[in-house]
């Protein structure tokens, strides 16, 4: 049974996604504001998203900027690519956690406030 299951693992990281890639988890700006962001990005080269991002006036595009430069710099340190050969191959910000608060409102009501968070995921890859 456990020589079945070294064999299930083996296979599956000499399958693994050899791109580099960086995750923000539990970012607290809601996923529907950070996609808005990331499909302006997505397919540029590594200087033009950089570039994008520093100019875009929108609070998503900090976290987005930490993640692309920590994709960018995993690719460099891990895998040996140059910054200049790079492209956003992949970019998606999944949903997660929601934190549920109440707005107290008249005659005994409560109004429910979702603070959302977001994964947000970005896969580099070299232009060939």
């Amino acid at each position: 049974m456990a020589t079945r299951v070294k064999e299930k693992s083996a296979r599956r990281q000499a399958n693994a996604d050899k791109r580099p890639h960086a995750t923000a988890r539990y970012i607290r700006i809601s996923p529907f504001k950070v996609r808005i962001v990331l499909d302006v990005i997505r397919g540029m080269s590594y200087n033009d998203a950089v570039a994008t991002l520093k100019n875009t006036p929108k609070s998503a595009s900090a976290p987005i900027l930490k993640v692309l430069n920590s994709a960018a710099a995993n690719a460099e340190n891990n895998l040996d690519m140059a910054k200049s050969d790079l492209y956003v191959a992949e970019a998606y910000a999944n949903q997660g956690p929601v934190l549920k608060r109440i707005q107290p409102r008249a005659k005994g009501r409560a109004y429910r406030i979702l603070k959302r968070t977001s994964h947000i995921t970005i896969v580099l890859d070299e232009v060939k």
